[in-house]
């Protein structure tokens, strides 16, 4: 047995199973657990993913924030076990693998573009929908 195969079954245990779908250009908020002396508490991080690397237990992304007029670009491991919870708070519409453009800009230079998804349901399951009915209900009439 080669060692990448070995390799991948032992991290599979420490994958985790509830990781939400985002991608790069999403607006997302990590909340981390912060341990202070003997308390532990949660932080939140909100920003948008520049970039997403690696696979398996090494996956990292990196959020990119502009607040209190300073810049701050953190990396986070997605199967950490510090990151309590990740939410999308929204979807952006890129066209970049990795917006490093970013870096530096503030304000409007730093906008995305929102991903309008429809509200209903696909529009393929409505024509399949309606083209069996028409098949099976109707038959031709002389």
């Amino acid at each position: 047995m080669s060692r990448t195969p070995l390799i991948e079954e032992l991290e599979k245990s420490f994958l985790k199973k509830d990781v939400p779908r985002f991608n790069v250009g999403d607006t997302v908020r990590v909340q981390t657990r912060i341990i202070e002396g003997d308390k532990e508490r949660t932080q939140a991080f909100t920003g948008t993913v520049i970039a997403k690397k690696g696979t398996g237990l090494s996956e990292t992304f990196s959020l990119y924030r502009h607040a209190y007029g300073s810049n701050m670009e953190r990396v986070f491991l997605l199967h950490s076990p510090r990151i309590a919870q990740i939410e999308v708070v929204r979807a952006g519409k890129v066209r970049r693998a990795k917006l490093y453009y970013m870096r530096g800009k503030s304000g409007k230079a730093t906008k995305v573009r929102e991903l309008f998804s429809s509200g209903g349901m696909p529009a393929v399951a409505i024509n399949e929908t309606s083209v069996s009915e028409v098949s099976v209900d109707e038959t031709p009439k002389e």
